[in-house]
């Protein structure tokens, strides 16, 4: 216990809670010196002394764990040490601040999966209100965090929204982080601090965003769309949490894809080329390039929405000259974008995973490589599918449906090419690949199903119900949650030197694997009878009682798959067997090394020999350690 209170992260926690505090004491402070509050409620816990809290409170952490502190020392003349890690041992190195980017990836793996969890939690109690028509326990009598059960139900569904995007995406910033050096033959990432401070401003954020809950709360859903959100009286001072929150976590996407693209560009093995780039590399250059290029817009959007509720501006005040559409049309510039934020990278696990298990060459590299950047490049172009019912401009519709059915052509491309390299391969159905075989088919409902909303006439029709939803949960689940956890089972002993239990991770699939599906044609099923999401209650005689049972009973098996998933994790980084060799019998560089991999990655770089997905042709090599020296004059 003595031994975490000194850790980056207590020091961090206390001092957000201080910093806190005194944001709360100075707005007090000059609302008493002006003599604008007449009661004790508008004197302590007015919304702008929330604002300016949460925001010092989130610069406090900051300024108090470490994670700044080498660029002002810096500044001041003062040396840094380049691995402080090193004077941690044990789990002491991943609740301090690290530039290893090895224990920032595990970092942000765990702060991923804390988010899920709970995440998943808040949906399972609102799927248990939803078992059955009427309120069963949030109902408009009961009272928690001064909200209501109705009123409850819209927080929990809101935040549940936002959390799973949230941990997504630093599942993201996980397996970049700590795979993409290795795969290059890096020693790190090109920027080492500036990749620790993405992690750490991610921490406050996450919660800044929770603690929404507790502040009345937020029932906007995950959009926050004015001018509900803007409108004071209507919701509480939990929607600015909501909306500072997410401004931090995005500092942590901006930073990261700027130091990812940077990384490849600049860092990887001289011999390493373009075109011989491991698949996931590519992935994560082109979710890198939405990140650094998309993030600005929500912020923004958010940003002006604080201001609208703090000072009375107008932006999306109809009455003032402002106008709600234009918050859509900037929250889904990188709303949609950021899809593929969570796409990308899972597609780019599938194609890297999918020959070591098949083994057999990947068919059609180049064109995947270049199928990546045309989706990320398309996605820039889509946004407006989501707002054809929102009121904008008739003629905007008809280009926007033809640029999202375009996104259909590089995603198909991923498809031919997966199922070419499954032909006729001689499969290994060990863990990874089940997750890689399921997010495949998963992700083919998505995919099969994006069309149908991108019709005009069809996403009039089916705007706001429960096919939306279904739709929705195919494509993030097929395109990251189970290449997500193909990725933890695949690359987690070269992390721990220790193999997870095979047995359990194979139960893991096979439940959560077939409730998934319930749970999707489920949704999607009540969505084309006419059911409206985020609701709290629906009509008996509307006949979707026996539905949702079914579906609440396909999400609690969900969540009992992810429970033995997280006792699988965590028992096997202590008594999980031992990894030895080449675990996966893989060509990638990481694998030609013992587990788990030494600070600085590999003593020597490697040369670039090969193609690097050539499995199953005799002789070939795709990377060498000990190269022969080359003949010749000088």
């Amino acid at each position: 216990m003595k031994r975490f209170l000194s850790s980056s992260l207590a020091r961090g926690l206390l001092w957000q809670l201080i910093g806190t505090l005194v944001g709360l004491g100075l707005v007090t402070g000059i609302r008493a010196v002006m003599g604008l509050s007449a009661t004790a409620s508008a004197f302590f816990f007015t919304e702008p002394a929330w604002v300016l809290g949460a925001l010092f409170g989130g610069l406090f952490f900051l300024s108090a764990n470490g994670s700044v502190s080498d660029w002002f020392k810096w500044a001041r003349g003062i040396d840094t040490p380049e691995h402080p890690e090193e004077h941690f041992s044990g789990w002491e190195k991943y609740v301090n601040v690290s530039l290893d980017h090895k224990v920032i990836g595990i970092q942000y793996t765990m702060l991923s999966l804390i988010l899920i969890c709970i995440g998943g939690l808040f949906a399972l109690i609102f799927r248990a209100e939803l078992a059955h028509s009427g309120l069963q326990f949030l109902t408009t009598d009961m009272k928690l965090f001064g909200q209501n059960g109705p009123q409850l139900f819209n927080t929990l569904m809101s935040l549940h929204g936002m959390l799973m995007i949230q941990g997504i995406l630093l599942g993201v910033a996980g397996i970049i982080n700590y795979v993409v050096p290795l795969l290059i033959g890096a020693q790190d990432m090109a920027f080492p601090r500036l990749n620790a401070f993405s992690f750490w401003i991610g921490v406050p954020g996450a919660i800044i965003l929770l603690s929404s809950i507790v502040l009345g709360g937020f029932g906007t859903g995950w959009t926050g769309y004015p001018p509900l959100s803007a409108q004071t009286s209507q919701t509480p001072v939990g929607v600015q949490m909501f909306f500072l929150g997410v401004f931090f976590l995005g500092w942590s996407s901006i930073l990261g894809g700027l130091n990812v693209v940077v990384t490849v560009l600049r860092v990887r093995v001289r011999s390493m080329s373009a075109m011989r780039m491991p698949i996931f590399v590519w992935a994560s250059v082109a979710t890198s390039i939405i990140t650094m290029t998309a993030t600005q817009l929500i912020a923004l959007a958010f940003q002006l929405v604080i201001f609208q509720r703090l000072m009375g501006m107008g932006f999306f005040d109809p009455a003032k000259g402002g106008n709600p559409v234009l918050f859509q049309h900037l929250f889904w510039f990188y709303s949609h974008p950021a899809v593929y934020v969570f796409v990308l990278p899972g597609l780019g696990v599938i194609s890297e995973l999918l020959p070591v298990f098949a083994r057999k060459p990947l068919f059609g590299y180049r064109w995947i490589a270049m199928s990546s950047l045309g989706i990320a490049l398309v996605g820039f172009v889509v946004w407006a599918h989501h707002m054809f019912s929102s009121g904008m401009n008739e003629y905007l519709r008809l280009p926007f449906m033809y640029s999202t059915l375009l996104v259909g052509i590089p995603t198909g491309v991923k498809f031919f090419s997966w199922v070419a390299t499954i032909w006729k391969g001689k499969v290994d159905f060990q863990t990874p690949m089940l997750f890689v075989l399921g997010a495949i088919v998963v992700f083919l409902l998505g995919g099969i199903t994006g069309p149908v909303l991108a019709a005009i006439s069809v996403d009039l029709h089916l705007t706001d119900t429960y096919f939306v939803v279904g739709h929705f949960h195919d494509t993030i689940f097929g395109g990251f949650v189970f290449p997500f956890f193909a990725a933890l089972y695949y690359w987690f002993p070269k992390a721990t030197g220790r193999r997870m239990n095979e047995t359990l991770g194979k139960l893991h699939f096979w439940i959560m694997m077939p409730a998934f599906l319930v749970l999707q044609f489920g949704m999607m099923r009540v969505g084309l009878l006419g059911m409206r999401r985020r609701v709290v209650d629906y009509d008996l005689a509307l006949g979707f009682d026996f539905t949702h049972l079914v579906l609440t009973t396909a999400a609690y098996l969900i969540a009992i798959s992810v429970a033995i998933f997280l006792y699988n994790f965590f028992n096997s980084i202590k008594n999980g067997i031992k990894a030895e060799g080449n675990l996966w019998n893989s060509r990638s560089p990481e694998w030609q090394v013992p587990s788990p991999m030494p600070m600085h990655n590999y003593d020597q770089p490697f040369e670039v020999v090969g193609e690097p997905y050539d499995y199953g042709l005799a002789g070939s090599k795709y990377v060498e350690f000990n190269p022969p020296a080359k003949s010749g004059h000088n």
